[in-house]
């Protein structure tokens, strides 16, 4: 388990990932207002026949169970950020051209809209080349699933799940399940 301590909430000034601000706007004659989050789209690799996922840290949630992400910031493909996320984060060295698009969707739409794309391929052992983990201020923990523990986690109520998963990771674990049951 990962040591963790001091863990303190503060505002957040500044962030080159979430931009807090306000829509203002007339609809049938009366002013209305809307908080928004600009956010950067994100792409999500999901790796291997067990699935792998990241673990992270949100202090509201405590540890919660997430898929190797990243944010679409650069001129590059989805496919190539997707290619770099999943050795940044996991550490395995993939090929662009075995990612499988999945689905591109909109998450957030009250807040954000952002849209994710979600790909999956397939790693082996000797595709883990580096060692993952992340950039600095990131807390990424590897966890490989079995097929037991994802119907227990698609199955479970969140509300009383002790694992913290969002719904987008749960639409990655159902689309995985289902493919995995027509093998």
């Amino acid at each position: 388990m990962l040591n963790i301590k001091d863990v303190t909430l503060s505002p957040m000034e500044d962030s080159i990932y979430v931009v807090p601000f306000r829509m203002n706007y007339t609809q049938d004659n009366v002013s209305k207002t809307w908080d928004l989050i600009k956010t950067h789209n994100s792409i999500l690799p999901e790796d291997r026949k067990e699935t792998i996922d990241t673990s992270r840290y949100p202090p509201k949630l405590g540890m919660s169970l997430e898929f190797c992400s990243g944010i679409v910031d650069k001129e590059k493909s989805l496919a190539e950020i997707a290619v770099e996320e999943a050795y940044e984060e996991c550490g395995y060295k993939i090929n662009k051209n075995s990612l499988e698009k999945v689905k591109s969707y909109r998450n957030a739409i009250g807040v954000a809209g952002e849209t994710t794309t979600l790909f999956y391929t397939e790693v082996t052992d000797d595709m883990k080349t580096g060692p993952g983990g992340g950039v600095e201020n990131e807390l990424i923990e590897i966890v490989h699933l079995r097929m037991d523990q994802i119907e227990k986690i698609i199955r479970e109520d969140e509300a009383s799940s002790s694992n913290n998963v969002s719904g987008e990771f749960l639409f990655g674990l159902m689309w995985f399940y289902n493919r995995q049951s027509k093998l």
